[in-house]
């Protein structure tokens, strides 16, 4: 009968024998120059990202009202910074539909202190100025309507400027950190790599022999 065909090497064994035979010396730097060169193709894919941040203050205006009552408004009208009915009027000043508001903005709120931050990101840093004014202006208006039932009113503390620094990461930063990733990933490389042997085995365990029977009634 002929002989049969030997079996197909797995393409992980075939990785790593090839990996075996690859210089120890280069690996870690070659994976880490290619770590680099991806975090710094990322940073030039992607656009710089600006942010700009607006605060408003609840501020209670009658005298039923304290400021434990301004600080739960406070906490309850941040929730609700990303809904229809804020970002719908915020649309026509900031000129951006609401899918794209509701992506681009974030609130933040305090349990100290009565306080709402709301964030604006977007890739030219005068518009993430306007977006983060006109949802700050729109919560304002919509919470100052029933302020006499509610006791509490907003007051903008302070308007968003226009960012002059980008506040995504930098292209050498994105690369550092890609070069320690594929550090990283070429340090469990050369642990995982198969090892060679003076008689050219790869180093794998071998396990004993099962003991004769008769060694076996000896040793009982």
């Amino acid at each position: 009968m002929p002989d049969s065909p030997p079996p197909p090497v797995r393409p992980r064994r075939r990785i790593l024998a090839r990996a075996a035979r690859l210089p120890v010396r280069w690996l870690l730097p070659a994976v880490a120059l290619l770590g680099a060169a991806a975090g710094g193709g990322y940073a030039k894919v992607n656009p710089p990202q600006y942010t700009a941040t607006s605060y408003i203050i609840a501020v209670p205006s009658g005298s039923r009202a304290d400021s434990a009552t301004a600080l739960g408004y406070a906490q309850g009208y941040g929730r609700v910074v990303t809904e229809l009915a804020v970002l719908g009027q915020a649309q026509a000043q900031a000129g951006v539909p609401v899918a794209e508001l509701r992506r681009s903005v974030q609130a933040a709120t305090s349990p100290d202190a009565p306080m709402i931050e709301i964030t604006a990101t977007s890739a030219r840093p005068a518009r993430a100025a306007a977006v983060a004014n006109a949802v700050s202006g729109a919560l304002t208006a919509q919470a100052n309507r029933t302020r006499k039932d509610t006791g509490v009113a907003l007051v903008r503390l302070s308007r968003a400027l226009t960012p002059t620094e980008p506040s995504s990461p930098s292209p050498a930063l994105t690369a550092l950190v890609g070069a320690a990733a594929g550090g990283l990933l070429g340090g469990l490389a050369l642990l995982a790599r198969p090892r060679r042997t003076a008689a050219g085995d790869t180093g794998r365990a071998q396990l004993p022999a099962p003991a004769p029977a008769a060694d076996a009634q000896e040793v009982l």
